[in-house]
């Protein structure tokens, strides 16, 4: 019956960390309508409007998981705790930066740093129809011009703010990925274990990989 029960347990606990990598690859596929206005803002859209409400989720069942009778303590426990705060702190940040360098590019185009409407009007132009920094082909300069004068930019400048945004969405892409993953990794580890000896010891490898990948992170960045 011992058997069952820590079995179970660890089922569930997997589940904890599998169910949260579902959500949070979520925010990656998530859309939002976006305005020929400001189409240079579609890269980044459907994270910023569904990471929020991701976090929330997280956060809702990081509660209720700390909330349980008894209190969590075992081991298991322990190392699914670590591996599910690490995931909630790194998203939160990762989209915090997302929700940074997207006011930073409205704040260049001149519209207000505050949640996107696709009924808003198009900006005002910021800068002249400059040369290009980049080898376009006609096809794609016509495009780019189209999407810029619905958008009521300079074609340049278009360019550059939808670079801008790109970029950031591969950051966050990166990030919820590679969160995504190793909370997965975490799972096969706790559902994998044989006996009650998963411990977050002195052994670096018995550390939850988003822990790992978290020091790894600030190691470099020291």
């Amino acid at each position: 019956m011992t058997a069952n029960r820590t079995s179970m347990a660890r089922t569930e606990l997997a589940s904890l960390l599998t169910d949260a990598a579902q959500s949070v690859s979520g925010v990656l596929t998530a859309e939002y309508p976006t305005a020929a206005s400001r189409s240079y803002l579609r890269p980044v859209l459907g994270a910023l409007s569904a990471g929020p409400r991701v976090v929330c989720e997280l956060n809702d069942r990081l509660e209720g998981f700390m909330a349980e009778e008894p209190i969590p303590a075992t081991p298991a426990d322990l190392f699914t705790l670590a591996s599910y705060a690490s995931a909630l702190g790194w998203l939160t940040e990762s989209l915090a930066e997302l929700t940074t360098s997207v006011d930073q590019i409205c704040t260049r185009v001149g519209i207000p740093t505050q949640p996107p409407d696709p009924a808003f009007g198009a900006p005002a132009s910021v800068g002249q129809d400059n040369e290009f920094d980049f080898a376009f082909t006609a096809l794609e300069l016509a495009s780019i011009r189209t999407a810029a004068k619905a958008a009521g930019l300079a074609p340049s400048d278009y360019v550059e703010v939808l670079s801008e945004s790109l970029l950031a969405a591969s950051r966050i892409t990166d990030a919820c990925m590679e969160i995504s993953s190793s909370l997965v990794d975490d799972a096969a580890y706790v559902l994998g274990e044989a006996t009650d000896r998963v411990w977050i010891g002195d052994d670096p490898d018995s550390l939850p990989t988003l822990v790992r990948s978290l020091l790894a992170r600030m190691e470099a960045t020291g």
